[in-house]
């Protein structure tokens, strides 16, 4: 097959269609009719040979081959536009850009109060978008329409560029006035109440069921691995609260040590150490393929770093 005899175009089409999984949604992403879209389907199964996608109960559903193929195209064409931009720097000073990155509460708590410090200094008309997890999906940031994600992932498209930030344990937030705070050994953590307080994945939120313990996260499947449980009274997705409900003497909140920290100081809290072993996680960024050579996207990506290791 000869290259030149090739559209390649229709690599662009290929790359939207197995993104969206819709046809109709393919061509309203590209800007051009149904028709036109339909028909660059058409042409890409006689280029490939393959039905490229298949209707089924669920959809619009990629076929072996073309799932092979989404990799290769995601490359190639980050590649081609990294060839096509400008080779001018990027001037953070002068920029008005507005960047938009998803963040989830944890990072936000941490991360960009000192990000937004800097940016203010390097780049003061630069505008900062800040989205919640629940506000994006994977897709958003594979095609760039989200220029960053900052979170804790346990699974993350495999044509995503990802960097670690930092590294944070747990501990745990109790009131001074905790019955069991001068003995805070594994039966009391065990006989206190507690306040839950997650939200990693993307997409919209649904609700806790307190019996799955495998969704409930790296605390609770660190105690069922002792074979333990806690009593959970409140789950909240906000880390802004675990130091608002800490107040109730009774409850006990287990959460990473850098929220811990900055609100056992401003509450009057105090900062337990576990009664038993919960693994660390880390807080990674990651990005789309498209954006790893735009030099506004590398200078976002090397601040974000900075900031990631003074905080350290």
């Amino acid at each position: 097959m000869n290259l030149d005899r090739i559209d390649l175009n229709l690599l662009v089409y290929l790359d939207v269609l197995l993104r969206e999984g819709s046809v109709t949604k393919a061509a309203q992403q590209l800007g051009i009719t149904q028709p036109a879209m339909s028909n660059g389907l058409r042409r890409l199964r006689e280029l490939f040979s393959d039905p490229i996608l298949v209707r089924t109960s669920d959809g619009m559903t990629p076929t072996e081959r073309a799932q092979e193929l989404q990799p290769m195209i995601r490359k190639a064409l980050g590649e081609l536009e990294a060839a096509l931009q400008p080779l001018e720097d990027f001037d953070a000073l002068d920029s008005h850009r507005v960047f938009r990155i998803m963040v989830s509460d944890y990072a936000e708590s941490t991360l960009v109060p000192e990000l937004v410090k800097r940016l203010r200094h390097d780049a003061p008309d630069v505008i900062l978008d800040v989205l919640t997890p629940s506000d994006v999906t994977f897709k958003d940031v594979e095609a760039g329409k989200v220029d960053m994600a900052i979170n804790r992932f346990d699974e993350m498209p495999q044509s995503f560029h990802q960097m670690t930030l930092w590294q944070d344990d747990f501990v745990c937030l109790v009131n001074p006035n905790h019955p069991l705070v001068d003995r805070f050994d594994l039966d009391a953590y065990l006989a206190s109440k507690h306040i839950w307080v997650s939200k990693t994945g993307m997409g919209a939120g649904v609700g806790i069921d307190p019996e799955k313990i495998v969704r409930l996260g790296w605390v609770d499947h660190a105690l069922s691995k002792l074979g333990h449980k806690r009593k959970i009274s409140v789950f909240t997705r906000h880390y802004q609260m675990p130091a608002l409900l800490a107040h109730n003497n009774d409850l006990v909140a287990t959460l990473p040590r850098r929220v811990a920290e900055m609100q056992a100081e401003a509450a009057s809290l105090q900062v337990k150490e576990p009664p038993f072993s919960i693994p660390p996680f880390e807080l990674k960024m990651a990005w789309s393929p498209l954006l790893q050579h735009h030099q506004a996207h590398r200078w976002l990506r090397r601040t974000i770093v900075d900031v990631a290791q003074q905080c350290q």
